[in-house]
């Protein structure tokens, strides 16, 4: 028995990524920016208190892998948004 693309669920298609994962590397750019650029700020903040600054390039570094996790979150939120208003 063999079933449709109407009848299955986009997520369900062998070889396609769910729509969660779709979002989210759609969103990871920006979210990895917004990581690091927080990250940055940061570090700004940290000198008040006797820290090292923290440089841009440190800060995009640790921001690649740190934008992994948030951009999975922003993109559980932004479908629980686009749920609440129907949209889905």
């Amino acid at each position: 028995m063999t079933t449709s693309s109407r009848t299955t669920p986009p997520a369900a298609i062998p070889g396609r990524l769910p729509r969660l994962s779709r979002l989210g590397l759609l969103l990871y750019p920006f979210v990895t920016a917004a990581v690091a650029i927080n990250l940055f700020m940061l570090g700004l903040m940290g000198q008040a208190l006797g820290f090292a600054a923290l440089s841009p390039t440190a800060a995009l570094l640790w921001a690649l892998p740190l934008g992994l996790h948030a951009s999975v979150l922003a993109a559980r939120w932004v479908r629980r948004l686009l749920a609440e208003a129907g949209g889905i």
